[in-house]
């Protein structure tokens, strides 16, 4: 006993010496953190502002400072890593004390400004440098130089800039990750890297300014898994030793100007997952290799140019979530497509091709699939009951197509207890919609479109279990019998089309109750769709035009086409929150109710083809923002106001009434008509003789200003072709039906007038013949958009060059005001950032107006209708398209004589060429004015969230009311907002006001666009939304000039422009 009680003695003094020796160790190599490494802290802290701040105070061993390591040895600092923390400023030259550090990690923080000099030559024991998300400026050039020991180099969402110069990274010999996407590198893309880190595992060079070929050099990356050089400006193919990068798991080249056909030994990358091509100019066929990628996940080829069918072999790529092969030139058999492997399948596109055929029914299988859309194809049969055992199916789009059966189709997809958004419309032709089915279903279904499709029968009553629906489209088909008034009681619904049917009855008052539609705290409720796939649909009733993506549904009610007859009720004032209202092509009676004008959102409104009679209420002119407004084919009567709007409209909106009467319609007014409620009859009698004299002389003067300017025109500056050299027998063979401009019987000579441009000496020796010719004779196929006062068409001519023609309709005269103002406006502007009037020509009262082509169309088409235009649309380009338009607007403001205000500046209105360079378009209302001048009188014109607040008071546009308008674009470069957004929950509509509101609440990160954000803007955008602010001020006289403008955003970052 004695000795197991010795034993255990010296046993516990054996454990209590080893404890204090290795205490004593561990308090002998833990040294102290080094002074200067402190004190180097200390400044680069004091340099910046943190949120909540950085605890690291010097009573403090400095390497048990949040985010601080050190060696145990030496106290010297390793580490610094701050990401997330909320870090404003710039980094202060401090930090390059820190000469033992391996791992600098700042990302996603606010730091800018320039590195300090020499950076990574100081730093020269990094190992991992993460610098992503802020705001830094600079390049990577000679003076600098990656650290030998680098492993891990991410500088993504940046602002660096210029080329990445060969010196930098030749030293980077252990690189594993060289991120720099979303910066503004410029030049060939450094492939060279590969040769002195041929370790390297990620490429990421997307979002840049990248130019020219992708060079050879990439196959040197022999461990490369991750090639990523998208939305830059690269052209050609790929080089072929990036198909010899055998580890390579992605590949992504999208956004690009890549052609020819896709090189079979691509398919060599086996081990690909992700394949991105889309947004290139590929074409020629799917290879039969791309079987060969069985690993592949991820399969995106969509709008190029690829032709063929799709290939047996990609039933191997058993591991695809996502398929879109949509807007190419495919065909083929879609039955034949064997979908039973993909196993993981979410999503499948393959719309805007030629697939003929049934559905395959071995989609069916997939029971992953969330998304299908096989739209605008060619395909046939019924829709088949294996698609209801989709579980997790919510959008589906068959449109466009030839399927039969709709009563069976409504049926099953019934079925599909997920479904939120469903389109079939262009089906089912002449077929009869159910409306004694008792359905269960579609409980979740939010959009529902089943038109064009000439269905007979009656709105079906299983519709009115669609609580949650929002858009329901039945229009262009054949239904009959009255509109039910349970559809006023869908409590979410905002878009409502019956147009074009057989529909009977009076006025459906329960559609007043739509309460989306009649109460602003309602209509404030309106949802964003959520949508698996961006849902193509048309603009508006234009037919033929192509099929455009649109990032909103306005809250409308369109019951135009049909049967009913009836008044007006006066109640229609109760849908004060209507943004589109047709009612056209019924059986209307009576006087239109005053009420209408308590509509006051209205943007369209169409009142034609009906019986109405009585006079065009003059409060109607409190509309200021009808952009769109038709009256014709009434028997009305009495003067047209002039006020508001009404001074926009072409007399097509009037026509067919043969009592009314006015300026627009070149039809005097009797001293009977012109009694009306715009003007008080005790006061005409005397004045009468009066008003005579003064519309007289106004005649006669307008004459010889027209007279003046015709000869001017005609003579001195244009060139006038000789009717000998129009084929007469071309215009006479021209028919209405293809909207043509040229009416048949001739009562004046045809004029066509080349203004002289560097574009219209091309053009000497064309003529009218040559321009239908061009157009197709004006074929509907050749609609490119719709502009003010008219259609507009893409004409390529005879030497392959492509214009634009503006075909302006009705009798519009030279002395209209839309035709004028952008002859006037246009002939005496020639700026690099105004669109080019390269002439015009006018036939018996028609008018053309002939522009330079812009390939890449509005901006308004980039921010909210191309499905990949915001992401395209990188926060450079934003800022390039800003500059280029203040530019082209102070040229009409301050250079031009006479000066141009333009009073309708607005993103579709700012067109981009080739290069993305903006030029300033659609001047039908602008309005010139002598330098000595500072406004014109004027009307309420323009286009809701563009015009200044002063015009609702004041009929003078001013220079300063283009500046507004111009602020409201830059509002929507960087938000990605439109000027009045409909649908946007328990948010203000206007922009102006919502931009206010988030930066009183100092939310100034949430404003911008979130494919704009973490991508080391934030900086200039901060910079450009003070300009923008400014520019919006509501007292005009605290908006700046436009010179203020240029120049402030020509100072913005560090992209400063030299001239």
């Amino acid at each position: 006993m004695l000795l197991m009680a010795n034993i255990h003695r010296y046993s516990n003094l054996l454990l209590k010496i080893t404890f204090i020796s290795i205490s004593c160790f561990i308090q002998t190599c833990h040294c102290a953190c080094n002074a200067l490494d402190r004190d180097s802290l200390s400044s680069f802290n004091l340099s910046l502002s943190s949120s909540p701040p950085l605890d690291w105070s010097l009573s403090v061993d400095c390497c048990d400072w949040e985010g601080i390591s050190c060696n145990g040895s030496s106290g010297r600092v390793t580490e610094l890593s701050l990401p997330s923390r909320g870090l404003v400023g710039s980094i202060s030259p401090s930090i390059l004390n820190l000469t033992s550090l391996t791992q600098l990690t700042l990302s996603n923080n606010s730091l800018s400004g320039p590195l300090p000099a020499r950076f990574f030559l100081s730093l020269n024991q990094l190992q991992v440098i993460d610098l992503s998300r802020n705001r830094l400026i600079g390049e990577l050039n000679s003076s600098d130089a990656l650290p030998a020991k680098a492993r891990i180099f991410n500088i993504s969402s940046n602002n660096f800039q210029g080329p990445i110069q060969t010196s930098f990274i030749e030293t980077g010999l252990n690189l594993e990750t060289f991120d720099v996407n979303s910066n503004s590198f410029t030049g060939i893309i450094p492939s060279v890297i590969c040769s002195f880190s041929p370790s390297i595992k990620l490429l990421d060079f997307s979002n840049n300014d990248f130019t020219g070929l992708i060079p050879q050099g990439f196959g040197q990356c022999t461990s490369l898994l991750s090639l990523r050089a998208g939305f830059n400006n690269l052209s050609g193919s790929a080089p072929r030793d990036i198909y010899g990068l055998l580890p390579l798991e992605e590949l992504y080249l999208p956004g690009n100007r890549l052609t020819g056909p896709i090189d079979p030994s691509l398919l060599n990358l086996t081990n690909l997952k992700s394949l991105a091509l889309f947004g290139n100019e590929l074409t020629g066929p799917i290879p039969e290799e791309i079987g060969n990628l069985f690993k592949l996940e991820k399969l995106e080829l969509h709008i190029n140019h690829l032709n063929g069918t799709v290939p047996d072999s990609l039933l191997n790529c058993t591991n695809l979530t996502l398929l879109n092969l949509r807007v190419n030139l495919l065909g083929g058999e879609l039955s034949s497509l064997n979908f039973s492997r993909f196993v993981r399948l979410r999503t499948v596109d393959l719309g805007n091709n030629f697939f003929t055929g049934n559905l395959p029914r071995t989609l069916f299988l997939c029971k992953t699939l969330r998304a299908v859309r096989f739209a605008t194809n060619k395909l046939s049969g019924e829709i088949v009951p294996e698609i209801a055992s989709l579980p997790f199916l919510s959008f589906l789009t068959l449109s466009n197509n030839t399927l039969t059966n709709v009563t069976s189709a409504i049926r099953i997809l019934s079925g599909c207890k997920n479904l939120k958004t469903l389109t079939l419309a262009l089906n089912f032709f002449n077929e009869t919609l159910p409306d004694n089915e008792r359905l269960v279903g579609f409980q979740n279904m939010q959009v529902f479109g089943l038109g064009a499709c000439n269905l007979t029968g009656r709105i079906p009553m299983w519709l009115s279990e669609l609580n949650m629906i929002e858009v329901l489209d039945l229009s262009k088909n054949f239904l009959t019998g009255f509109i039910p008034g349970w559809l006023g009681d869908l409590p979410n619904i905002f878009y409502l089309n019956l147009s074009h049917n057989l529909l009977t009855g009076n006025f459906p008052m329960d559609l007043l109750k739509i309460r989306l539609l009649a109460s602003k705290s309602n209509s404030d409720e309106v949802k964003n769709i959520n949508l698996e796939l961006p849902l193509l649909v048309k603009p508006d009733n234009i037919s033929n035009m192509l099929y455009n993506q649109i990032s909103y549904f306005p809250l409308a009610l369109f019951i135009g086409d049909n049967h009913i007859s009836g008044p007006i009720p006066a109640e229609i004032g109760q849908l004060k929150y209507v943004i589109w209202l047709d009612i056209s092509k019924n059986n209307f009676s009576g006087e239109i109710p005053d009420t209408i004008s308590h509509l006051t959102n209205l943007e369209r409104l169409d009142l034609s083809g009906n019986n109405l009679t009585g006079e065009i209420p003059a409060s109607l002119q409190n509309l200021n923002f009808l952009s769109s407004f038709s009256v014709a084919n009434n028997d009305l009567e009495g003067p047209i106001p002039t006020g508001g709007q009404f001074g926009t409209f072409l007399s097509s909106s009037f026509e067919g009434n043969p009592r009314l009467c006015g300026r627009i319609l070149k039809r005097t007014c009797s001293n009977n008509n012109t009694q009306s409620g715009n003007t008080d009859s005790s006061k005409m009698g005397n004045g009468h003789n009066q008003k005579k004299i003064i519309i007289l002389t106004l005649v006669i003067s307008c004459v010889i200003f027209t007279t003046i300017l015709f000869l001017y025109l005609y003579f001195s500056r244009r060139k006038t072709i000789p009717k000998s050299e129009i084929d007469e027998n071309d215009l006479e063979a021209v028919s209405f039906n293809s909207s043509v401009v040229f009416p048949e019987h001739k009562k004046e000579p045809s004029l066509f007038v080349l203004f002289p441009t560097n574009e219209s000496n091309k053009m000497k020796d064309i003529t009218i013949a040559d321009i239908l010719k061009a157009t197709d004779n004006f074929n509907q196929v050749s609609i490119i958009g719709y502009g003010g006062f008219g259609l507009v068409y893409k004409a390529t001519l005879s030497d392959g060059s492509n214009v634009a023609i503006k075909k302006l309709s009705g009798d519009t005269g030279l002395m209209e005001l839309e035709f004028k103002a952008e002859v006037e406006a246009l002939s005496t502007a020639q700026h690099k950032n105004i669109v080019t009037l390269q002439g015009y020509c006018f036939h018996d009262g028609y008018r053309l107006l002939i522009y330079s082509y812009m390939e890449n169309g509005s901006l308004d088409y980039w921010l909210h209708e191309r499905p990949d235009g915001p992401s395209s649309l990188t926060w450079p380009a934003r800022l390039k398209i800003a500059r280029g338009a203040s530019n082209g607007v102070k040229y009409m403001h301050e250079t031009c004589e006479p000066h141009i205000i333009h009073r309708d500046l607005k993103s579709s209105n700012i067109l981009l060429d080739r290069d993305f360079e903006a030029h300033v378009a659609d001047f039908g209302l602008a309005r010139l004015i002598m330098p000595y001048d500072t406004h014109v009188s004027t009307e309420l014109v323009g286009t809701l969230g563009y015009i200044p607040p002063e015009y609702s008071q004041s009929w003078m546009a001013t220079l300063r009311g283009d500046v507004y308008s111009f602020g409201v674009v830059v509002l929507e470069l960087l938000t990605g907002k439109r000027p009045v957004e409909a649908v946007k929950q328990g948010m203000s509509r206007d922009l102006v006001m919502w931009v206010q509101a988030m930066m009183n609440d100092g939310r100034v990160d949430d404003i911008f666009d979130p494919i704009l954000r973490g991508k080391g803007f934030e900086d200039e955008m901060a910079q450009v939304l003070d300009v923008a602010c400014m520019c919006v001020s509501r007292n005009p006289l605290d908006r700046p000039t436009i010179t203020e403008v240029v120049e402030w955003l020509k100072n913005v970052g560090p992209g400063r422009q030299t001239t």
